[in-house]
């Protein structure tokens, strides 16, 4: 007997990709992206700011940072990876699982324009953390007034 667990994340993951796909038709993406079309869920970000840079707080607990792919194109950042299910026991009974294992994606593109040379990105106790400095052309200059 194979448990399968019920995702509504999954579920909205579906109804986007039928949206995009509807869409398509009308304005085709550019590239197709393989890591979207085959996530099931969604990491949780925090995403704060300051006149220096964006920061992005991404919890991957239990994901090894070599599982974790990240791009940066198009003023667009680009999160994707995998969590790997734990291999299944003999003569064991799950009582409940709700951890969401398979892979993931999260995607956001900048307001103004960014440093991309210089992002930079740590992985510590399972928070993947992203810094994303300004371009020096959108930070707030001071005036001083004479």
């Amino acid at each position: 007997m194979m448990l399968t667990r019920w995702n509504p994340l999954n579920e909205m993951l579906n109804l986007q990709r039928e949206m995009d796909r509807l869409f398509n038709f009308v304005t085709p993406r550019s590239r197709r992206d393989e890591d979207y079309d085959s996530a099931v869920w969604m990491p949780v970000v925090d995403i704060s700011e300051d006149n220096d840079q964006y920061i992005l707080h991404f919890d991957l607990p239990g994901i090894d940072k070599k599982d974790v792919k990240m791009s940066f194109a198009d003023n667009t950042l680009t999160v994707s990876g995998e969590r790997k299910e734990a291999t299944e026991k003999k003569d064991v009974t799950c009582h409940r699982i709700e951890r969401v294992y398979g892979k993931f994606y999260r995607s956001f593109t900048f307001p103004s324009a960014v440093n991309a040379e210089k992002i930079s990105a740590t992985y510590k106790d399972g928070v993947l953390t992203v810094t994303v400095p300004k371009a020096e052309e959108v930070k707030p200059k001071q005036i001083t007034i004479s």
